[in-house]
């Protein structure tokens, strides 16, 4: 997994109806954009992560006035 600065980790739920969440990376700590990342959670937690599995690097521009945009 490679991201960037600015980019929103999303993190399936691992049970059926368990709902998806996201953080956005704020630091990339790896060489050449690889783990670990430091990311902001929706709730405005901060912590250093290595995704697994069930996480999706979403590099594509959030629409204006999502949660997304805040850094």
């Amino acid at each position: 997994m490679r991201a960037q600065a600015g980019d929103v980790l999303r993190f399936t739920g691992r049970a059926i109806g368990s709902p998806e969440h996201r953080a956005t990376i704020v630091e990339v700590l790896g060489p050449n954009g690889e783990p670990p990342y430091r990311v902001r959670y929706e709730n405005g937690r901060e912590t250093e992560i290595f995704p697994g599995p069930g996480c999706v690097v979403d590099n594509r521009p959030s629409p204006p006035g999502t949660s997304e945009n805040t850094v």
